[in-house]
This record gives structure tokens, sequence and C-alpha cells, in this order.
């Protein structure tokens, strides 16, 4: 099945050249290869002094904001706001409703409108209404601000995600993405932290701590997203810190990667068309379904579990949860690193999603609060891990544009449905063990897992028959070009497995 290449929305420069991107044949008979390893590794580290910290602090910030909701309970929210029955519960949810509507079109339009203006206008716009949330008077105007904040915040994480695609190559992908789940378990760990400073200033100026953690912490999203509109490149070609060397560089590494034809970082619609109509695509939205609960009962819930679990007052519980967000944080990057290197995801995609299962069935068991404690470490352990690969595996199975993009907002899109199931399985009856929130979870995850099973021993059968040859034949009466452009449905490419 070849991707047709019609009504481009944008176009990438012309090829370039240069001596560091020689054959692999020149290579070996002029001794460059060395020359080429060091080229290519201090263009990465380029990149990444550019990119990531960007990227990373506007994901922590959107996470933050996201879900300080949870640290802002402890401190008086549901008292003034009168959030009684499940109040709290609808206002944490309804914000994933525009946030999941808003994610697909977002990343389609992404290159249109540019990833600098687009990027940056989310980012100062989610900032301004976080910071105002701060001074809402009443359930309704809680409510108003939410969807505002699900509206403009749900094109961050797919079009980040997308935009990583853009400069990294397959190998280098999944820790680049890793960085934005560390971004999230740092916000977990910093919000618990900052939550525990701001706690104290609670009557200060006339307004309860709740408030002031709100508005504290949705400033800096404000004041970095006018700096993204300076500070991020739009693509490789228009890069201000590239060379011209760096970017006849860029375009040999992704023209070494099957399938990455200069046409196909174009936009085509028949690609979008594609992805919406392959089930690989499907089956992985899914299974992202069953690991995102998780995170965000997980992410937001955490106070209110610990709380549950002892006799301690808020600072003490927000406390508590920055170990075991520390902890996933690390096991995230060591993973990502080892990941890469083998390209393999569906291995430790599913390892590291039953180790959260087993957090989940300790949890549920009736053991002592130390147990349980230690449990909350088990399930942070996994998260990170089980929901972040995935993002990076799709992706990276997915070489034209077009289809990667919509893939990715589509997989976003469905996992978030589950930040509007989340909060209703933590609701306040259900506590202080919340053994339904933890059975409910356990269950989607194992999920997961074992359709993450099934995609790694189905691409690694995939791959096995391309090796054999069975699939050549597709190739037949095709011209090299046609083949190039045929995407993952070459007999050419290998998918991560």
């Amino acid at each position: 099945m070849a991707s047709p290449a019609e009504d481009p929305i944008v176009d990438l420069d012309e090829k370039a050249t240069s001596p560091q991107t020689r054959s692999d044949e020149s290579a070996i008979e002029t001794g460059v290869v060395e020359l080429d390893r060091v080229a290519v590794k201090k263009l990465v580290r380029k990149l990444d002094l550019h990119i990531i910290p960007v990227v990373m602090g506007l994901y922590l910030l959107s996470f933050l904001d996201r879900v300080n909701i949870g640290n802002a309970r402890l401190y008086g929210l549901e008292e003034d706001l009168n959030l009684t029955g499940n109040k709290f519960q609808v206002a944490t949810s309804i914000l994933f409703v525009p946030y999941i509507l808003s994610e697909l079109p977002s990343n389609l339009v992404l290159k249109k409108f540019k990833p600098s203006r687009w990027i940056a206008f989310i980012a100062t716009s989610w900032g301004i209404i976080a910071t105002l949330t701060g001074v809402v008077e009443s359930y309704g105007g809680l409510i108003v601000c939410r969807l505002l904040l699900g509206l403009v915040e749900g094109g961050l994480f797919p079009g980040m995600a997308t935009y990583l695609t853009l400069f990294y190559t397959r190998d280098e992908l999944a820790l680049r993405i890793g960085f934005l789940f560390v971004s999230a378990a740092l916000a977990g760990a910093f919000g618990g932290l900052l939550s525990y400073g701001i706690g104290f200033m609670d009557g200060v100026g006339g307004q309860r701590a709740w408030r002031w953690i709100l508005i504290i912490e949705g400033l800096p999203t404000f004041v970095l997203g006018i700096l993204t509109f300076f500070v991020l490149a739009d693509k490789p070609e228009t890069a201000y810190y590239l060379t011209p060397e760096d970017k006849a560089l860029m375009v040999a590494r992704r023209e070494r990667q099957t399938g990455h034809t200069a046409s196909a970082q174009k936009f085509h619609w028949a690609d979008v068309r594609d992805a919406l109509t392959d089930w690989r695509v499907w089956a992985m939205c899914i299974a992202q379904f069953g690991v995102d609960t998780m995170l965000y009962g997980y992410s937001t819930f955490l106070p209110t579990i610990i709380k549950g679990l002892g006799h301690w007052d808020s600072p003490q519980t927000n406390a508590l949860t920055v170990p075991c967000y520390a902890l996933g944080a690390i096991a995230y990057i060591v993973v990502a690193i080892i990941s890469d290197r083998q390209e393999i995801r569906g291995f430790y995609t599913v390892a590291f999603g039953l180790i959260s299962v087993i957090g989940y069935a300790i949890l549920i068991s009736d053991v002592s609060s130390g147990a349980h404690y230690f449990a909350c470490f088990l399930v942070a352990l996994g998260l990170y891990v089980c929901v972040g690969l995935p993002l990076a595996w799709l992706p990276n199975n997915c070489p034209r544009y077009g289809k990667r993009t919509t893939a990715t907002g589509l997989q976003l899109s469905l996992g978030n449905c589950s930040g509007i199931m989340a909060p209703f399985l933590y609701e306040t009856y259900y506590g202080p063990r919340y053994t339904k929130g933890h059975a409910v979870t356990l269950s989607l995850v194992a999920f997961a897992s074992c359709v993450y099973a099934v995609m790694a021993f189905y691409f690694s059968g995939k791959n096995k028959r391309r090796e054999a040859g069975d699939e050549d034949g597709v190739m037949e009466g095709k011209t090299e070009e046609e083949i190039n452009e045929m995407g993952d449905w070459s007999p050419r490419f290998r998918y991560e497995r």
C-alpha cells in the first residue's frame, strides 16, 4: 500500500549536502566514520540544549497546573467553594472533555501555524487561566476555568511529542519523550513541596492557602509561554542554533531512516486516513486508555490516598508524596536509555506495567499502612514507564508525518478519556482505602499490559517475515521512489517491538 503525495500543507527545504553526510561506503574508504559519529553526538547535544529545557519546563508547568487542584483540596478549596457531594470530582474530570476534543485538531494544525507560535499561544493562554483559577468565588467559576484550561492545554503534549519527532531519530525519541514524563514526576514532587511551603501562607493578604497555590503555580507558565515564542525553532531547516553543516547532517539522519523521505515529512490527508483505518493504531490507543487511568488517578489523588493511610496533617501528606514521584522519574530515565539503545519497547512496557499491578494489589489487600505506602512506590515505579514508552513506540512506527501526527493525537485523545473517569474512582465516600479505584485501575493496567504484549509479538513477527522476504512481492512493479514512499507498509521498514 503506497502512500500518496497530494496536497502538502507544509514544505521542507531541499536536501542539503555536506562532507559530514557521505555514504557509508565513502565514509569507510576515507576513514571519517568516527568523525560522523562525533558530529552526530555534538549535534544531538546541541538539540538537547535548545529543545529539552523548553519542553520539559512547559510540560512540568502544564502538569502542575492540571493536578495542583489535588493539593489545593487539602487547604480548604472544598470548604470555601462549597464542593459537596461529587462536585470536586466533577471539577477535576470536566477539564478532560475539551482537553480530549482539542488534541487531534491541534496536532493537525501544528505545522500550519508554526510550532513556536502555536505552542507559545497554548502556554500563555493556559497560564492566564490557571492563575485566575485562584480567584474564583464559586463552583460555577471553578468549572468555567477548568473547561477553558482543558481547551487550551489539550494540544500541548501531542504537539510537543510530534515536535520532537521532527528533530530526533527513532533511537533517541523515547528518552526525550521520557524527559516530559520526568517533568510530570517532578511536577508531582515539586508540587507537593511547593504546596507544603505555600500552605504556610494561609491568611496572607486575607486569602486562603489554596488560592495562593493556584496563583503562584500559574504565573510562571505565562512567562515561559512568552519566552517560548522566541526560543523554540519551528523545524530543523530554520533552527537559528544550527549551522549549515548541522542542517545537512539533520537531513542525512532523517533520510537514513526507512520511510522518512522529504515527501513523507509533509502533511498529506491520505496519511491521516491511513492512521484512522489502521487497527494497530487503535490497539495502541485503547491500551493507552488503560495506563492513563493510572496516571491521572495516581497523580491527582496520591495526596488523598496517602492521607487515608495514616494520621498525617496536610504538609506531612504532601511531603510523603515526593519520594514516590522521584522514584518514578528515575526509573523512567534509566529504562528509556536502555530501551532507546535496544529499540525495544514492548518488553519494558509490559514488565513495568505488571509492577504497578502488584502495587495496586497490595493497596487493595488488608495489610499495614507501611505496606500500603510501599505499594505507592511500586505503582510509581511502573507508572511512567508503561505510560511513557508507548508514546515513543507508536510514532516511531509511523515514519510519515501525517500518519504520525494523527496517530499521536488519537493515542493521547483516547488515553486522556481516562482523565474523565479517574476522579470518580476516588470519590470521598470510597475512602480511606479507595478499594474500588485501586481495583478498576489494576484491571485496566493489566488489560493494557496484555495488549502491549500482543503488539510486541505482532511487530516482532512482522519484522521476521520481512527479513525472510515474505512481503517482497508488494514491491514488484514499483520504482525505488514509490517503495520509499510506502512508509511503514514498505517491506524494508522495521517496526520497533
